[in-house]
């Protein structure tokens, strides 16, 4: 699984980074289909925004946050596209079927 991290108008400390890949790591460890995740990280004026793309086979996901905190920013984020991913999982192995009459 490739990550990438992105900054429009912010720097990438060492701790985002870290804090980043801990959580990537810790929260899409579920999933193996994934091999893509690319997360922008943007600064405007107060407000801090973390935007989460992840990829696959047949797998694409997002996930938006803004707050006044970029580490909580990535956290809903991450959490909002694990959702997704569970959801999609759910749907892929629902097995519906009925019996002939």
């Amino acid at each position: 699984m490739q990550v990438h991290i992105t900054g429009r108008h912010v720097e990438i400390t060492d701790g985002i980074r870290e804090h980043v890949y801990d959580k990537v790591e810790r929260t899409l460890i579920d999933f193996p289909r994934v091999e893509d995740v690319r997360i922008v990280l943007e600064l405007q004026k107060l407000m801090h925004s973390a935007e989460v793309l992840v990829q696959g086979k047949n797998i694409h996901v997002e996930g938006k946050s803004s707050s006044e905190n970029m580490y909580t920013s990535i956290d809903e984020a991450l959490d909002k596209a694990e959702r997704q991913l569970h959801k999609l999982r759910e749907k892929m192995q629902a097995h519906h079927h009925h019996p002939e009459k």
